[in-house]
Order: structure tokens, then C-alpha cells, then sequence
């Protein structure tokens, strides 16, 4: 596939969407509509056998989700993924990790948009006072048994799709 034409439709402090013209591998002509957001990093706090989550309201759903730790650089920065990784669980918990280890990539949703994500398990936790950005005002932490946030999720009480992922990464790892 081939991009002969792109234009920026909209954009905000967080994404751009832009729509490109393509030509497929057949010579015919098409559209692609384009999410771009920065690349993420989420954060796996994990104590012994208990995992840190946040709970905040998510609009585009109109619910309340729990979820590991993870964002963006503010004003779609570029920002090395441990870092951001340090920066989003000290500003969404207060914790600092000891160690922080690497435990993949994901991508969002590639069909529709090209951020992608890192993964990191966040081990040897301090605790101290959170940093959060406005939009995180009513957000609530808690310390989950690795069988309660099993629950949680067949209950569809966890349900953001990085989280779920990011827990199937840890458990690769710890094979």
C-alpha cells in the first residue's frame, strides 16, 4: 500500500487525526482515516503477589474503568518510554520503583491508529504523594491480589484492553 496524499483533519493537545489517500497493491485508489497519538507507557506496580491499579472516569465511555497505571507526554511529546514509565506511576500513585523492567511492546489499535505502547513492570515500590494532572482529579488507586484483578476482569469490571494485555506480558515474563 501506497500513501499518495495526506491531510491533517483535526487536532488537540493529546492526538491529530489525519486522513491519507492511498493506492492499494491492485492500483486502486482509497482513504485511511488516522489516529495519531504519541507512544504510551504502562506501568505494572507489583508487590509480592498485589498489583496497583488506578480507577478514573473514562468520557469516551461514560464509566468509571480500572486500569495499570499509563499515558503520554504532555502537548504529544516524544519522551524515552522508562522515563515516562517513572513519570506516569509517581504522577498517577506516588509510587517510585526501585527497578523497572521492559516487558514489551503493544500496539493500541492498528487499524485506526499508530500509537503503540510499552510495557514496563515497576518492582522495589516506594510510596509517596501523587502528581496528577487535572483531567486525574477524581482518580482512586488500589492494591489488588493477582486473583482479584483475575475477577475483575471475567466480571468485565477491567476491561481496558492495554491493561489486560499488559497482565498477559507479565505472565509470559514470569515463565
Amino acid at each position: 500500500m501506497r500513501q499518495l496524499s495526506s491531510r491533517e483533519v483535526y487536532r488537540n493537545s493529546w492526538m491529530t487525526v489525519r486522513e491519507d489517500g492511498i493506492r492499494r497493491p491492485d492500483g486502486t485508489d482509497g482513504i485511511y482515516g488516522v489516529v495519531d497519538k504519541p507512544d504510551y507507557a504502562l506501568v505494572i506496580p507489583l508487590d509480592g503477589d498485589r498489583l496497583h491499579l488506578v480507577e478514573q472516569y473514562r468520557y469516551p465511555l461514560g464509566l468509571r474503568r480500572w486500569e495499570f497505571p499509563q499515558g503520554t507526554a504532555p502537548g504529544l511529546a516524544d519522551m524515552d518510554a522508562t522515563e515516562l514509565a517513572a513519570r506516569e506511576l509517581r504522577e498517577e500513585t506516588g509510587l517510585v520503583a526501585g527497578r523497572m523492567t521492559d516487558l514489551g511492546l503493544l500496539d493500541v489499535a492498528p487499524g485506526m491508529s499508530s500509537q503503540r505502547g510499552r510495557v514496563f513492570l515497576a518492582t522495589e515500590l516506594t510510596a509517596g504523594p501523587h502528581e496528577r494532572e487535572h483531567e486525574e482529579q477524581d482518580m482512586r488507586t488500589g492494591w489488588f491480589s493477582r486473583t482479584e484483578f483475575e475477577k475483575l476482569i471475567t466480571r468485565a469490571e477491567i476491561t481496558d484492553a492495554q491493561s489486560i494485555a499488559a497482565y498477559t506480558l507479565l505472565l509470559l515474563h514470569e515463565r
